[in-house]
């Protein structure tokens, strides 16, 4: 009961300020979980462990069947879900059942394999996703130059406002901010259109203050152009799709990276850490914008979700990979009252990092 009325609770709040475009929000947050406990669910499969239960939400039931001895449900809390194997519950960290079709009785190589599938569909959704973007083309700020700052190679060197970039040593541009990934302070080649007539100009690019992914002043090789403000739509079809998607997978999987270092040596604040209210705002005004955009964002939250679940925190997927890593260093499992101690402060972890993050949201949706 308690779960039905949180869940009414959440669509009211939702549709007030997100209007119909809040079901975005819960139809990509419950695909992405789908996604990731799929991945566990076939990994189990594939080695002969009975799969109890797939849940797509938390709480109470909502709609459940069973189909060759697993229950598939979709329950009331729609932000989460889970894949409850044989022999193994998180909620009961030194619970074992030594069956032959139990997640117990694997050797660590194997729950490895189950442990890591999760993620690494998360990872796989995103590239599949880039795919689709590159063919459906995103819009973009185009390389039309808009103002060039006094003193600067680009003035320097003689390119004027309403010039547009259409290669830098050679690469071509199709938007502006691929611009920055060739500017370095060495000498340029630059393919310039000035009112249908090709230019080739040489720079060499100065040095100035930027910001960079993290919103952080850093020092950074300039032309000194801003962008025209004209849009453009970018494709990457047939073949470049895969290189396109693969590039993007690891840029934002990079970028994650680097912002969970930043975060935890302090040199991003945590009041940027965002939570469920974060992802709802931005899902649902992607939704409004174009399902380009929505295909973008739900890519970089797949990405996300799958970085995340590695990180070595006890009751994540990384968590439970780092402890069967330690049985296969040290020929042992983790000591049970250890283990226990660690998969409740585990808990407790990711259980403040929610309400934090939650925190936040509110006092940003505040301001």
């Amino acid at each position: 009961m308690k779960s039905l009325i949180f869940l009414i609770l959440i669509l009211i709040l939702g549709f007030k300020f997100y209007s119909i475009e809040f079901l975005a929000t819960i139809l990509v947050i419950s695909f992405l979980i789908f996604f990731h406990e799929l991945g566990h669910f076939l990994a189990a499969k594939s080695l002969g462990v009975k799969v109890e239960v797939f849940s797509i939400g938390f709480g109470k039931s909502l709609l459940e069947f069973n189909f060759k001895n697993t229950i598939y449900r979709l329950s009331a809390l729609p932000f989460g879900g889970y894949v409850k194997l044989k022999g193994q519950d998180d909620m009961r960290p030194g619970f074992e059942n030594l069956d032959p079709d139990s997640y117990s009785v694997l050797n660590p190589f194997k729950k490895i394999y189950i442990l890591f599938a999760g993620p690494f569909f998360n990872l796989i959704l995103a590239f599949i996703l880039y795919i689709l973007i590159g063919n459906l083309g995103i819009q973009k700020l185009s390389a039309q130059i808009g103002t060039i700052m006094p003193n600067s190679a680009a003035q320097m060197a003689g390119i004027k406002p309403d010039d547009t970039i259409l290669a830098i040593n050679g690469v071509k541009i199709q938007s502006f901010d691929e611009i920055s990934e060739h500017v370095k302070l060495e000498p340029l080649r630059l393919l310039i259109d000035r009112n249908g007539k090709k230019i080739e100009f040489n720079l060499t690019p100065k040095i100035g203050q930027g910001y960079n992914d993290f919103g952080q002043l850093v020092p950074k090789a300039q032309l000194g152009v801003s962008p025209k403000g004209t849009s453009v739509l970018v494709y990457h079809s047939g073949l470049q799709s895969f290189n396109y998607a693969l590039d993007e997978s690891i840029k934002a999987s990079t970028l994650i990276v680097k912002g969970i270092a930043k975060l935890i040596v302090g040199e991003v604040e945590a009041k940027n850490l965002g939570g469920i209210i974060t992802m709802a705002n931005i899902t649902s005004k992607a939704a409004q914008t174009s399902f380009t955009l929505l295909l973008l964002i739900t890519a970089l939250i797949s990405i996300n979700l799958g970085i995340l679940n590695l990180l070595p925190i006890p009751m994540l997927d990384g968590g439970h990979i780092l402890f069967n890593i330690y049985e296969i260093i040290f020929r042992r499992k983790v000591p049970q009252k250890a283990f226990e101690y660690l998969s409740y402060g585990g808990m407790a972890i990711l259980l403040s990092l929610m309400l934090f993050a939650t925190f936040n949201d509110i006092l940003r949706a505040l301001q």
